[in-house]
Formats: C-alpha cells, sequence, structure tokens
C-alpha cells in the first residue's frame, strides 16, 4: 500500500508568505503610514510582543467579526454628515493640499533659471530613488546595494513624500500578492482614479487588510532609521533641503522651497502613481493577459523606466523592466552603470527562455482566440459517417458532392467561381478526386484546403479520412 503524500497547509504557507510567523526588529516612526493607511497594511511584525500566530489571527477574526455587525465608513454611502469621515485627511494634506499652495504660490513668486535646473536635478534624484531604490532595491530585491547608494536612495526617496522605505515596500509587496482583487491597495478594476490617487484619498475598508513578509527590508539599519525618523527626514529632504541649496548659491530660498521643493514633489509623486494608473491601463500586454499590467512607452517616459508592466508583473524579481535595447528605461541603465563602478552587485534577471516562453504563451493565446472566431468546417467528429454505396445514392439525389482525403463536400455553390474553370469540378462530380486535389492536376494551396473544409457534409467509412487528412483548424498534416 503506498503511502499518501504530505499536502502543503495552505494556511501556514500564507502565514509565513505573510511574515507574520517571525519575530523582527520592532521599527515604528510614531506618525502612521505617511502616505498609506494603517488599516489597510500594516503589518504584524513587534519583537516585544508575545502574540503567537494564533493570537494575530484571533485577533483577525475579531475585527472581521466587528465590521460584520457595524458597517466600515468605507461600506456606508456618502452622505453630508458623514462625507468628512470618509476621508484620509493626511493623505488629503499631501498630496492635494500642500501641491496647491505651492501652485497658487507661483503667481507671485518668480522662477529663476537658476531654480528650475535644481529642481530638475533634485527631481532625477528623488524620482530614481524611488524606482532604482524603493522599488527595484528594497521591494523586489532586484539587486544588492553598497552603502552609499541605500543612504542616497532612503534621503532622496524620502524627499518624494511617498513614504518611508517600510511603508512602501510592504504596500508594493502586497500589491503584488494581490494583484487585481479587494485586497490590492491601489485595485486597477476600481477605475483610473482610484488606482492613480483615489486609494490614498479615502479610508480603506479593513477587512480587506493584508500582509507580506517585509523581515528582510527592516533588517537593513538603512530602513530602520529612516522609518524611524521619516518625518523628519522627509521634511528636511523635500523642503528645507532645497530651500537651502537654492538660497545659498542663487539668493532664491523662497523659489527653492516653492519649485524645488513642494512642486517638484508633487510631480515626483504624480508620476510614482502613474505606475498604478496608467500602467494598467493603457498599453499591450505581450506576456499575460490574466491581470491588468500593461507595457507602453508612454508610462516607462514618466516614471523613469517603470512603464514595461506587463513584464515587471511577470518577472518581478528582475532588475530590468524593459528587456529590448530601444526601450527606454533609465533606471535599469542606471543599476548597470552602479555594478560596473562596484556600488551595486548581485543583479538578478530571469532566464530568456523563461522570458521567451510567456511570448510565445500569449501568442499562442491570441491565435488560438482568433481561430475561434473563425469558421474552419464542421469537425469531422460530428459529421455523419456514409458507406460508398450511400454516397453514390445521394450524389445522384443531390448534384455537388465530390470525395477528397475520404470527406464528402459539397462544392455545388462554388463551382461557378472555381479558378480553375467548372468543367473541372463537373468532371470530379460523385467521384473521389483526392489524387487530382492534392497535386494530379492541381497541388492545392493552404487557403484551397481552408475553403474546402468549410463545405464538408460526411466521412466515408473505412477511408483516408480516418488516417490522413489535413486539419485547418489544428493547422498540422494529421496521420
Amino acid at each position: 500500500m503506498s503511502e499518501e503524500l504530505e499536502k502543503v497547509d495552505v494556511l501556514q504557507a500564507n502565514i509565513i508568505a505573510a511574515g507574520t510567523n517571525k519575530q523582527t526588529k520592532r521599527v515604528v516612526n510614531g506618525f502612521g503610514g505617511m502616505m498609506g493607511s494603517k488599516e489597510m497594511t500594516a503589518p504584524h511584525f513587534d519583537e516585544n510582543s508575545k502574540e503567537s500566530v494564533d493570537d494575530i489571527l484571533a485577533k483577525d477574526r475579531l475585527e472581521k467579526e466587528k465590521y460584520e455587525k457595524v458597517k466600515h465608513i468605507s461600506e456606508q454611502p456618502w452622505t453630508l454628515s458623514n462625507w468628512h469621515q470618509h476621508i484620509n485627511w493626511l493623505n488629503l494634506i499631501l498630496v492635494v493640499g500642500i501641491p496647491t499652495l505651492g501652485a497658487l504660490a507661483t503667481t507671485k513668486i518668480e522662477l529663476k533659471w537658476q531654480t528650475a535646473i535644481t529642481a530638475i536635478i533634485l527631481y532625477i534624484f528623488s524620482g530614481m530613488s524611488i524606482t532604482l531604490g524603493y522599488h527595484r532595491l528594497w521591494a523586489h530585491k532586484a539587486y544588492d546595494a553598497k552603502l552609499p547608494v541605500r543612504i542616497f536612495c532612503a534621503l532622496f526617496g524620502a524627499a518624494a513624500v511617498e513614504g518611508s522605505i517600510k511603508w512602501w515596500g510592504h504596500s508594493h509587496r502586497v500589491h503584488h500578492r494581490y494583484t487585481d482583487t479587494p485586497r490590492d491597495p491601489y485595485d486597477a478594476r476600481r477605475g483610473f482614479w482610484y488606482s492613480h490617487i483615489g486609494w490614498m484619498l479615502v479610508k480603506p475598508n479593513p477587512k480587506h487588510k493584508a500582509r507580506a513578509d517585509i523581515s528582510d527590508l527592516i533588517d537593513d539599519w538603512v530602513v530602520r532609521v529612516q522609518h524611524r525618523h521619516y518625518l523628519l527626514i522627509m521634511l528636511f529632504m523635500s523642503f528645507v533641503f532645497p530651500s537651502l541649496v537654492c538660497g545659498y548659491l542663487f539668493n532664491d530660498y523662497l523659489g527653492g522651497f516653492i519649485y524645488a521643493g513642494i512642486l517638484r514633489a508633487s510631480f515626483i509623486q504624480q508620476a510614482t502613481f502613474c505606475v498604478n494608473s496608467l500602467a494598467h491601463w493603457i498599453g499591450s500586454q505581450p506576456f499575460d493577459d490574466k491581470r491588468t499590467p500593461r507595457d507602453h512607452f508612454l508610462t516607462a517616459l514618466v516614471t523613469f523606466g517603470e512603464g514595461y508592466h506587463n513584464f515587471h508583473h511577470e518577472f518581478p524579481s528582475d532588475y530590468r523592466n524593459a528587456i529590448k535595447w530601444y526601450q527606454y528605461d533609465p533606471t535599469k541603465l542606471s543599476i548597470w552603470l552602479l555594478s560596473k563602478v562596484g556600488l551595486a552587485y548581485n543583479l538578478k534577471t530571469f532566464s530568456q527562455n523563461a522570458i521567451e516562453q510567456g511570448l510565445v504563451q500569449q501568442q499562442q493565446k491570441k491565435i488560438d482566440s482568433a481561430r475561434k472566431r473563425l469558421n474552419w468546417g464542421t469537425p469531422l467528429s460530428d459529421l455523419p459517417i456514409w458507406d460508398k454505396s450511400e454516397f453514390i445514392q445521394k450524389s445522384k439525389e443531390t448534384n455537388g458532392f465530390v470525395i477528397i482525403n475520404g470527406i464528402v463536400h459539397d462544392i455545388s455553390g462554388y463551382i461557378s467561381i472555381h479558378p480553375g474553370g467548372e468543367p473541372l469540378l463537373k468532371a470530379s462530380l460523385g467521384k473521389d478526386a483526392t489524387r487530382a486535389f492534392n497535386g494530379g492536376v492541381y497541388s492545392h494551396s493552404n487557403a484551397a484546403h481552408n475553403l474546402l473544409a468549410t463545405m464538408r457534409v460526411a466521412v466515408i467509412r473505412d477511408s483516408a479520412a480516418s488516417r490522413k487528412t489535413i486539419d485547418p483548424a489544428a493547422g498540422i498534416l494529421k496521420k
């Protein structure tokens, strides 16, 4: 008697994937998620906690039961009395309020060209710190980086005002784990504007709270320090530092604050948000179309190369987003250059074989879908079976039957438009024209075989149809 194989415990596997089976360093900043919602993505990592996995799961059940009795604000309709409860006010201030004030200030404060150049440089620094650092280095571990790179990305990533590495990395891993589901923090199925910015401006439903293991992130002291002091680092790098640079170099403190500070951060935010919205909305899906991510040059242009999102979701730990030489991906190029000077290493890539498998499978899927829309004739298995004598009798009753490859075809509607002329077909009626059709008179084209297949009416018993025939629907010669 053979032993039964042990099956994977799905609950335990999910516990491992969420990281709730581990004790890790406790890191708090005292100011919430900053750009996120603790209700939605807060991981339960706490080395000082005595809670077991069972305790955490029990807490989750109690929370679920709580909101089964009383609807969370996210499940309640918007009214004049509760609209303010739906809004995530911290994010509204950071993403809408401050940028609006900055835009209004431009009517009073002149933009100096030196400040504009500084703003562009800082825009590149903070934008690349998100794509090169927050995203590919920390969230996906697509490569490893030396300390100078990690410190640079932690500082200028904070200047983008998108939350700490810890929060951003956790939220993004949840997004990949639950793409296009209610647990996806920026679920693209809820519409362009929700995935772009709406998800941050409203309170999320806590019953969709999800976790992902980020213990590896917390093991990095740069991540811990940045998270613990995120608010101060963010305020200094995003607003104070640009003001000081522009003030000291060009005597333009206020211009630095507005243009190189507030507006630069706002533009970076909107560019990053395009990865959640635009990259799930426009473009092609060369690797998989089961989910919403798409590839498009425009999105790549806006996001420092993060626009080849269909590839990224299929091969998330690949340090590249663009795999073709002509595709725009400055982040990939920067990582590669850093590796050449010893500041980056262990660059991860998926095998070319795996990548081409995805391409071929998706192409085949499209071909199969196109095939289904076409008439390939009645399948042989669905055709009636006639004896030869039955064929002869029916041919006398209906003028237009001919046998080719053991299959009876009704060509009566095609005789008058046959490229070889009517006499040739009329001479074949009521007969077996297999040899003539297959090279005896004409070696017919693939199109001729396809057209002939749409005229099938029956199969001759014990004929060549059971041994050798062309099946256009399969695109092969069956033997």
